[in-house]
């Protein structure tokens, strides 16, 4: 699955931690974040995500608004026109944003399923291009988590200050590297591939892709997360140690890791790019 280069390019950037592990906010919001930076970069979306969702809630309140309006009875013809004429072009903004904030609404709640279900979840792939063996880009993140100590509460998502922090870093290191500086690819797909054990099991969401490998001629964007229990030792963590207790899980012996990919596509929008004078 590894693209060519020299060993300086195939390199992993590492983000360090002080943290003793890295927990399943830390592993969402990394992910959420790149996710995040890839689209805006590579100019897939006109705006950062936050934004976007921001004014598709507001569109949506407006149009409610507007059709409140309209029934007032007392209403001037030629206010009611111009408000019938508004809804058009907010019904029309919305469509545009709907399944775009829909799909990546779907990919974060099927990663923390991923994340809850899979405890030693350490490999993630983002691809940016027409399929997911043809990429434009293609970004590795790699989380070394150390002890992973099982949640019985909403599965621990919630932004923390590690969470964010890191996060931060990563999105920095990305930069630092030049990523997303590359020609615009024209609006494609972002597709988001986990490995896991081959036992897992969430069809609605995830799908094995056993032998999925992506060109060699492509040169990934490495990250590598690292909390400090592995920074001091040199063992890699025993996956099979660190799986839930899931049903589907504890009736499989097999523990060998697949990649899975999520069903959830994100398709960048087209618009127009400001060009530079």
């Amino acid at each position: 699955m590894e693209g060519e280069g020299s060993s300086s390019e195939m390199e992993f950037t590492n983000i360090e931690t002080n943290a003793d592990s890295i927990d399943n906010s830390v592993i969402f919001h990394v992910i959420k974040g790149v996710v995040g930076f890839v689209l805006y970069m590579h100019q897939q979306i006109p705006s950062i995500l936050q934004d976007i969702s921001l004014e598709f809630d507001s569109l949506q309140t407006e149009y409610k608004e507007l059709e409140t309006a309209i029934t007032q009875t007392d209403l001037k013809a030629s206010v009611r026109r111009n408000h019938i004429s508004k809804m058009r072009e907010v019904k029309h903004g919305t469509k545009r944003l709907e399944k775009l904030v829909n799909t990546v609404g779907g990919l974060e709640s099927a990663l923390q399923l991923i994340i809850s279900e899979v405890l030693c979840i350490e490999e993630v792939v983002l691809v940016l291009g027409a399929s997911p063996i043809r990429p434009r880009y293609v970004y590795e993140l790699c989380f070394l988590r150390g002890k992973v100590v099982q949640r019985d509460d909403d599965g621990g998502f919630a932004k923390s200050k590690v969470a964010e922090g890191i996060s931060k870093k990563a999105v920095r290191a990305l930069i630092r590297k030049g990523a997303g500086s590359g020609s615009y690819p024209g609006p494609t797909k972002l597709f988001l591939l986990v490995k896991a054990p081959s036992s897992f099991n969430l069809p609605l969401h995830f799908l094995p892709k056993r032998d999925f490998r992506y060109s060699k001629k492509i040169v990934p964007s490495r990250l590598q997360i690292k909390c400090r229990s592995h920074v001091l030792q040199m063992d890699a963590p025993d996956c099979s140690s660190q799986t839930s207790s899931s049903r589907n899980l504890r009736e499989s012996a097999s523990n060998d890791l697949i990649w899975f990919q999520c069903r959830h596509v994100i398709k960048g929008l087209a618009f127009k790019i400001p060009t530079e004078e």
